[in-house]
């Protein structure tokens, strides 16, 4: 009296009382979604905003031949706004199907970036805009590559964008485009061709601001604390502006 019978089966502590109701369903148990608070995102490679990433990178030469080859200014520019809605539409998708990899948060800015540069210098070759701006766009980048090694060195992984930079890479995104269109005659090329110029100028600002930023974070980071992979949770932590 008082005691369990032989025949009773221990408890499982080690079960949730939401995963047991849902296999007491026959449902089988979800994957867990990434933590963001964890600090690092899954290796998956074959995910719909990966695909959508590369899609975006095989359009880069493309872009390049369109507008150095036979000068189709239309299509290059068409191109360009499949590019920015692909862009827009990864990052939705990842979000909504918990989706984020560590592959996709390489890709997404390499692909930013290799669009910038890809415009830049077709247009430069095409005088449409001053080689000048391209020194001062290409010397942010190689800043930030210093940057970058640097915070390997220390264990840390690449800072996630900040929300300056995704603006500064939006105003140039739109500003290359417009400049290309502002290079035919009429009064909408005319107006093209200002808007082309007050998206390049105030880019370029936030670009650098952008810089700077991601400068200050890396610096705290590795300032003193040398070895970023040896913090309290034994993982390098990405940073976030």
């Amino acid at each position: 009296m008082g005691t369990a019978s032989k025949g009773a089966a221990p408890l499982d502590t080690g079960s949730s009382a939401p995963d047991a109701a849902a296999e007491a369903a026959g449902g089988q148990r979800a994957e867990p979604v990434p933590d963001p608070a964890d600090g690092r995102l899954p290796d998956r490679i074959w995910t719909v905003p990966n695909l959508l990433s590369m899609a975006r990178l095989a359009g880069v030469p493309v872009f390049v031949w369109l507008v150095l080859g036979p000068k189709a200014d239309g299509w290059a520019v068409g191109l360009l706004g499949a590019a920015a809605a692909s862009d827009w539409l990864d990052g939705k998708i990842a979000r909504a199907w918990h989706q984020e990899s560590r592959l996709g948060q390489v890709l997404d800015p390499t692909a930013d970036r290799l669009y910038i540069g890809a415009m830049l210098i077709t247009l430069a070759i095409r005088g449409i805009i001053p080689w000048w701006l391209v020194g001062v766009l290409v010397g942010r980048e190689l800043v930030l590559g210093v940057a970058l090694l640097r915070l390997r060195a220390h264990g840390w992984e690449p800072l996630q964008v900040s929300f300056v930079g995704k603006a500064a890479t939006l105003c140039l995104l739109y500003a290359f485009p417009l400049l290309l269109l502002g290079t035919y005659g009429g009064t909408a090329a005319e107006v093209a061709k200002v808007a082309g110029w007050a998206f390049g100028l105030w880019g370029t600002a936030l670009y650098w601001w952008a810089a700077g930023l991601y400068l200050a974070q890396a610096r705290q980071l590795t300032r003193g604390r040398p070895g970023g992979n040896q913090t309290g949770s034994g993982r390098p932590v990405t940073g976030r502006s």
